[in-house]
Parts: structure tokens; C-alpha cells; sequence
């Protein structure tokens, strides 16, 4: 028997309905998604790591019924019925029930280092940076296969395509996106050739962004001398990185709108400052033309000008010669006190200058040898003139003087006699 394609998938579909019936799984989730109808589509692996993967629907109806928000990571049972997705010919699990019974290894991991890395201060907001507001050039790390460069290469295409962009191209998925990501953000920083730095790519599950919980990664992402703003998956998705990131934008379109403003932005401001500027220039212009105009009326009345200059010089000329000739009443009472001041201190003046000299008269007089030969008192004198002090300076049968104070006589030495220390 040959079997048509459809026909085998519904056959396999039947006797999976057949043989298992309803059936409970437990298990991880992973890639979980909301639809706008209200469906939610997933997939179920073993918390172990293993590369078994369900693939799992739940219809809006029993989706409604959900009382905890299902989040990848989560360890959840699941109950429903096994089938054949004929479009695809996959097996899938269309999911009657969902509850939650603890969370899966992985996520325990992320909530782990999470805790670790946030108590070594890496998430701290004091730590974080402001982005160049006006940048020149902005580095984007990311794989360039990934869609997350397309959307942000068309953002700053769209708001700034003035900015010139570099791309450290690296994996974001696989055992090798960990150390590539670091490898990519110390070139940039080595490079030094960009204002801000976007780590980026779309959306995915738990373990399609696990690259960026890495420990590696998120302490290269603090480190950065750069600053830089991660933008990774969905609204919703939060990884290690985005916490250490100076800034967290929502998603890669997202984080290239936060990275540089908007031309059309910045040029509407600098129009509104520019009609500013014009606005305040044309009012200046007008009170100075209004000063202008004023400056010429009184310029073309010169008669009232020169008549009020006439009145005020005539007023001056007027009180002028009074003006002088009390400034020179002033002036001559003022030389008159002069002249006294400098007749008394003269006065005072020559009575020191007199007191003075005939007190050194008197010292004068009192110094007067002759003053002393009156008392009776002589000196002797050598035959050459000199004063004879000592009698060590003469010597018997020499020839001196003595002078009184009304003669003089002159001797002979007969002996000379040096007294002792005593007197004797």
C-alpha cells in the first residue's frame, strides 16, 4: 500500500490519539509566545539540558485559564493530547492544562548569577554612565547575519544617517558567542573609535540568550570604557547584560533610537532656536531704529538745543566771578595761617638750635684742658711737644716741659721712679 502524504500524517496523528491519549509531561519551557489571537505556542525540554524539544500549542480557551504568567525557564506540567501538525508534520502537543511546579535549571542558573553579580556592584546605577548625547560614531556589536543589525542599521538610517557606524561582528548564539562577545567589545574599546557602543540582537528563549548572561560577557559589558546600551530581544526579555549595560533599551531598534537623537529632531530645534534668534534680532533692530529716530528729532531742533546751552553758560558766567573771588578769599586766609604757622615754628625752631649750642658750649668748656691747669694741676710735655703720660717714657737727662696755667719751665730728668701697683 503506497500512502499519500496528508493521508500518513493523519493516519500517525490517529494513532498517536489512540495509543497515548490524554497524557501529563513535565518539563522546561522554552521559546514561549503569546499570539494576538490569544493562542500560545511553546516548546517543552527536559530541565537536564537535553536536546529533546515538544513543541507544544495552547487555543486561547484554556490558555485563559492560566493563573501564573508562563516565562521561559519556568518548570511546568502540562496536560493534553499528542497530534500531527499536518502543515509541518511535526509533532506537537496541543495543551489542555498548564501549572507551574518550579523553575527550570537554567533559569535557577540566571537567577543564581543574577544574585552573585548584583552583589559584586555590577548592576549598581552609580557605576553607570550617560550616553554621548550628539555622538560622531557609534559601534554595534552583533552577528551580521542577525536581523537585529538590519533593524538598527535601518533606525539610524531613518533618524541619523549623518552618524558613521562600525560593526564588531560577532555570534550571539552557540557555546562560541561568550568569548566572541568579549572579543568584540575590547576591540571596540582598544579601538576607542566610537562614542557609544550597542550590543544588540532579536529576540529568542532563555537558552538562545544565554550568551549574554554569561558572566564573561556581563563583567566585559561593565567594563567598558565605552559607554553602551544593550538592546537584546523583546520587551519582556531581561538578561544579565542588559542589568550591567549603562543603559537597557527594550529591543535593537529601541537601543539605536536611545543612542543618537533624531536628525529631523535636532534640525526642527535648531529652526525654532534660528526664528529665535531672528525674532530677538528684529526687535533690537527696531528699539535701536526707535533710539535712531529719536536722535534725530532732537538733532533737527538745534535752535532749542543751542539755547538751552546759552542759558547754561550765561548761568556759569555769572557765577563765576563770585566763584573766584570766594576762592580767593580762601586761598588768602589759608596763606595767612601759613605765614603764622611759619613764623612760630621758626621761633620754636631757633630756641632748640640756641639751647643746643650752649649746651655743647658748656660740655666744650668743661673739656678745656687749660680749665684743669686753673685748678693748680700741670702736664709735661716732651722736648718734642708731645704729652708725656707715663713715666716709662722718659728717662733720666732728658729734657722736658712743664706747663702751668699761667707759664711754663723746662727740666732736667734727674731720676725716674716707677711706682709699685699699689702705690708704694
Amino acid at each position: 500500500m503506497v500512502w499519500g502524504v496528508a493521508a500518513l500524517l493523519q493516519a500517525t496523528g490517529d494513532a498517536l490519539a489512540t495509543r497515548f491519549g490524554a497524557v501529563a509531561v513535565r518539563g522546561e519551557l522554552s521559546g514561549f509566545s503569546r499570539a494576538a489571537s490569544g493562542h500560545c505556542y511553546f516548546g517543552l525540554k527536559d530541565a537536564d539540558g537535553a536536546g529533546a524539544l515538544l513543541r507544544c500549542a495552547m487555543f486561547r480557551r484554556a490558555a485563559a485559564l492560566l493563573d501564573f504568567a508562563p516565562a521561559d525557564g519556568q518548570q511546568v506540567e502540562l496536560r493534553g493530547r499528542l497530534g500531527v501538525y499536518e502543515p509541518r508534520g511535526e509533532l506537537q502537543m496541543v495543551a489542555e492544562s498548564l501549572r507551574r511546579v518550579g523553575a527550570g535549571a537554567l533559569y535557577e542558573e540566571f537567577l543564581r548569577l543574577k544574585a552573585r553579580l548584583e552583589v559584586a556592584g555590577l548592576f549598581d546605577d552609580a557605576r553607570k554612565r550617560p550616553v554621548a548625547r550628539f555622538p560622531s560614531a557609534v559601534g554595534i556589536v552583533t552577528s551580521p547575519a542577525a536581523a537585529a543589525l538590519h533593524d538598527v542599521l535601518t533606525a539610524f538610517a531613518r533618524r541619523a544617517p549623518q552618524l558613521r557606524l562600525v560593526v564588531y561582528p560577532s555570534p550571539v548564539q552557540g557555546a562560541d558567542a561568550a568569548p566572541a562577545l568579549v572579543a568584540a567589545i575590547e576591540l571596540a574599546n582598544r579601538r576607542a573609535e566610537v562614542d557609544t557602543l550597542l550590543l544588540v540582537r532579536g529576540g529568542g528563549s532563555l537558552e538562545d540568550l544565554w550568551a549574554f548572561n554569561d558572566e564573561r560577557v556581563v563583567r566585559a559589558v561593565a567594563a567598558s570604557r565605552i559607554p553602551l546600551v544593550c538592546g537584546v530581544g523583546h520587551e519582556t526579555d531581561v538578561t544579565l547584560a542588559d542589568l550591567a549595560a549603562d543603559l537597557r533599551a527594550p529591543t535593537p531598534t529601541a537601543a539605536a533610537e536611545l543612542a543618537a537623537p533624531a536628525r529631523a529632531e535636532l534640525m526642527a530645534a535648531l529652526d525654532a532656536q534660528a526664528q529665535a534668534l531672528s525674532l530677538r534680532l528684529r526687535r533690537a533692530l527696531d528699539r535701536e531704529g526707535q533710539r535712531l529716530d529719536q536722535l534725530a528729532l532732537r538733532l533737527g531742533r538745534p535752535a532749542a538745543a543751542i539755547g538751552a546751552e546759552r542759558e547754561r553758560l550765561g548761568a556759569m558766567a555769572r557765577r563765576l566771578p563770585q566763584a573766584l573771588a570766594l576762592q580767593t578769599a580762601h586761598q588768602a586766609q589759608a596763606l595767612q595761617s601759613l605765614a603764622q604757622r611759619l613764623v612760630r615754628a621758626g621761633s620754636v625752631l631757633r630756641q632748640r638750635q640756641q639751647a643746643r649750642l650752649d649746651a655743647a658750649a658748656g660740655r666744650l668748656s668743661a673739656l678745656d684742658p687749660h680749665r684743669v691747669l686753673q685748678r693748680g694741676y700741670a702736664w709735661v710735655e716732651g722736648a718734642d711737644g708731645r704729652p708725656v703720660s707715663s713715666v716709662r717714657q722718659i728717662a733720666p737727662g732728658e729734657r722736658i716741659n712743664a706747663v702751668w696755667a699761667d707759664g711754663r719751665a723746662r727740666a732736667e730728668v734727674l731720676e725716674t721712679h716707677l711706682l709699685a701697683p699699689d702705690g708704694g
